[in-house]
């Protein structure tokens, strides 16, 4: 239990400081250290990651961080790429769903140093 919680609370601290959704933590941290495999990884991360979003955004609400045209326009793409997403989960290899997931982590660490 205590796992489960500090995994949700260091995806919370990281959704809430860099309005990230939370996956980058909750994904290894269930893989690796709770030994699940990585599809339910991927597929219980995506409804843990609501609430925090939900807890996030209305803080950015409240402090009037929130562009609504940019955010609306882009919730829209959002739902289309989790439906295909969601699709290509379920024939994809994991193998090649690992190798795409760190080449994305890799490329935006990247980005966000420069």
């Amino acid at each position: 239990m205590f796992k489960k919680i500090s995994i949700g609370f260091a995806a919370g601290l990281i959704c809430g400081l860099f309005s990230t959704g939370g996956g980058m933590i909750m994904v290894p941290g269930f893989m690796y250290i709770l030994n699940k495999e990585p599809k339910l990884a991927r597929a219980t991360t995506s409804i843990c990651i609501l609430p925090m979003v939900l807890v996030s955004s209305f803080f950015y609400y409240k402090n009037d961080y929130i562009n609504w045209n940019l955010s609306i326009l882009c919730s829209i793409g959002g739902i289309l790429g989790g439906i295909i997403g969601a699709y290509l989960l379920q024939i994809v290899n994991d193998k090649y769903l690992k190798a795409v997931f760190i080449i994305i982590l890799i490329y935006t660490s990247i980005k966000m140093i420069n």
